[in-house]
C-alpha cells in the first residue's frame, strides 16, 4: 500500500487528480488527497494553487459520476448501500438534514462518511446544479485551505492538522447545528410564504 501511495507522489499534479478522482467515485485508496495536497505543496510551494484546482476538478468529476450512477440506478442502487447497518443510519440522515449532510463532510479535512449521501443525493433525485454547487461550496475552502498550509507550514503541515483534529470535529459539529438551524428557517419561512399565498 506504501508503494502505491508513493507512485501517486512520484506522479505529481497527475497522481493527485487520479486519486481525487477515483476516492471522490468511491474508490478507497492508501494515499489520501488531503495527504496528497498537503505533501505536494510542501515539495512545490508555487504550484499549490494549481495542486489545488486539480484536486477540485478531480474531487468534483469523481462525485458526479458517483451521483449520476446512484441518480440511474434510482431507489435499487440506494438500498444495496443503504439497506441496514450504518448505510441505513446515514440514509436517514440524509432525509433528515439533507445536503448539509454532504457539505460538512466534503468541506472538512477530517475522516467522515461522504459516499453514501452522495449515492443518497443521487438516488434521491437532488438536481445536479444544487449538488455540484453544494460539493464546490465545500471542495474549493477544503483544498485551497491545504495547499496554502502545505505551501506556508511546510513539513509541520501534518502535525498542525494532527494536533487540531479535534478543534476539526467541533467545527464540523458546530457548522452542521448552524447548518441545520438554516435549513430549518428556510424551510419555515418557505411555508409561511406558502400560507400567506
Amino acid at each position: 500500500m506504501q508503494e502505491l501511495a508513493a507512485l501517486f507522489v512520484s506522479w505529481g499534479p497527475l497522481g493527485l487528480f487520479l486519486v481525487a478522482l477515483l476516492d471522490s467515485a468511491g474508490i478507497p485508496l492508501p494515499a489520501g488527497v488531503d495527504a496528497l495536497v498537503v505533501t505536494l505543496s510542501v515539495m512545490r510551494p508555487e504550484r499549490a494553487h494549481f495542486l489545488a484546482i486539480l484536486a477540485v476538478i478531480g474531487s468534483l468529476t469523481g462525485s458526479m459520476f458517483l451521483y449520476y450512477l446512484a441518480r440511474r440506478g434510482g431507489q435499487r442502487y440506494l438500498n444495496r448501500y443503504t439497506i441496514s447497518g450504518r448505510g441505513a443510519k446515514l440514509k436517514v440522515w440524509f432525509l433528515k438534514y439533507g445536503l448539509i449532510t454532504v457539505f460538512v463532510p466534503a468541506f472538512l479535512p477530517i475522516p467522515l462518511p461522504l459516499k453514501v449521501f452522495v449515492i443518497c443525493a443521487g438516488a434521491l433525485g437532488v438536481r445536479p446544479p444544487v449538488f455540484l454547487a453544494v460539493m464546490l461550496a465545500a471542495r474549493i475552502p477544503r483544498y485551497f485551505g491545504l495547499a496554502i498550509l502545505g505551501a506556508e507550514l511546510g513539513g509541520d503541515s501534518a502535525a498542525f492538522l494532527r494536533d487540531n483534529a479535534s478543534l476539526f470535529l467541533l467545527a464540523a459539529a458546530g457548522l452542521a447545528i448552524v447548518l441545520t438551524f438554516f435549513v430549518k428557517f428556510l424551510d419555515r419561512y418557505r411555508t409561511a410564504g406558502r400560507d400567506a399565498a
